[in-house]
């Protein structure tokens, strides 16, 4: 059975509602951090400022947001740079050892299974206070973080 004028455009709406509703491009996903696993012992390992930093995974989210992970381990009094700023927003991760996270001006003395976080813009730094060294996952979301 034949369709009329009428009836074929009546359907062409229907058939573009797909492309119209696509919830992210195929160009987004394709250039987005792939699913992975990360395992402790593959992790290279970097010193600087008697620190040792251990990247984890920097790259977009299929969500637009840049993110990038480090872990850091510092000795009893280290502190991995001075206190700064950045747009990107960050959350500390303490696994092990006392960490003081500077915020603003005000300082939280972390141990290990807290989380410290630092909205974006606000000045911070974070320093090891204990007598053991200090160690903690880092987590940069926003942009700048891949950078």
């Amino acid at each position: 059975m034949p369709l009329t004028r009428r009836e074929l455009f009546s359907v062409i709406p229907v058939a573009l509602l797909p492309a119209l509703f696509s919830v992210e491009e195929p160009s987004a996903r394709q250039s987005s951090l792939p699913s992975a696993m990360y395992p402790f012992d593959n992790l290279p390992v970097r010193t600087a400022n008697n620190a040792q930093f251990r990247a984890v995974l920097k790259g977009r989210l299929a969500t637009g947001e840049s993110l990038e992970v480090h872990e850091t381990t510092l000795p009893p009094g280290g502190t991995p740079h001075p206190p700064h700023r950045h747009v990107h927003s960050e959350m500390w991760l303490i696994r092990e050892g006392t960490v003081e996270l500077a915020v603003s001006g005000t300082s939280y003395r972390l141990g290990p299974g807290s989380v410290g976080f630092v909205h974006s813009n606000d000045e911070h730094g974070i320093k090891n206070v204990g007598t053991t060294p200090a160690t903690y996952f880092v987590v940069a979301i926003g942009p700048g973080a891949d950078s």
